[in-house]
């Protein structure tokens, strides 16, 4: 296969975290990157897992704050204090933005990663419209076929199709990586997907 499939939503912390070293992994491979925007907010509790507003504050001041400071630090990729203003606004029109650069057949590696860039670093509000032109024109993508095509029913159908089979594949979070088929969660595994591209793991036993 010559593709690695990325199942991520546009607002994701630990999407971001990883975008600029995935991109090199999948470059230095030879691969190129499917990427599958989905519901995270669908996805996680699909699999069972209780939602962040729901969890506890030591462990939400952990996985969203001390993780994220740490691996910014390794990850040499900034990020702004505290939570984005805007983190919890609806993601749709984000996610349908990436979705129909694919539809009109764009390398939206770049776009992808400015969103994440923008939304961690710059509390950018990814669901306003203003705001998501002046990212895509930034790094020389026109915004306005994205944007006049990321609500449309064709690209919603496609969303909702990633989304059910992120669930499908039991895909927890944001992000997943599929190399081959062999499923790494989260980019504190990109070395791993690293590897796998060279050197597959053996089968797991269990599946």
């Amino acid at each position: 296969m010559s593709e690695i499939e990325y199942f991520y939503s546009a607002h994701s912390a630990f999407a971001y975290l990883g975008s600029t070293r995935f991109m090199e992994i999948a470059k230095a491979a030879g691969r190129t990157i499917s990427h599958r925007p989905m519901d995270l907010r669908r996805v996680v509790p699909a699999a069972g897992a209780q939602p962040f507003s729901e969890r506890s504050a030591k462990h939400y001041a952990y996985y969203f704050r001390r993780e994220i400071d740490r691996w910014a630090e390794e990850r040499q990729a900034p990020v702004m204090e505290g939570r984005p203003t805007f983190h919890d606004n609806d993601t749709t029109l984000p996610n349908g933005v990436l979705i129909a650069g694919l539809q009109q057949g764009q390398n939206i590696d770049q776009l992808a990663h400015a969103m994440l860039q923008a939304h961690w670093r710059d509390d950018a509000d990814l669901a306003d419209r203003d705001t998501l032109v002046k990212i895509a024109s930034g790094i020389g993508v026109a915004p306005e076929p994205l944007l006049n095509a990321a609500l449309s029913d064709e690209v919603r159908a496609i969303y909702n199709a990633n989304t059910e089979e992120a669930i499908e594949r039991s895909v927890f979070g944001s992000p997943a990586y599929f190399v081959d088929g062999d499923m790494f969660y989260g980019q504190d595994r990109l070395e791993m997907v690293e590897r796998a591209l060279r050197q597959p793991y053996a089968p797991s036993k269990y599946s």
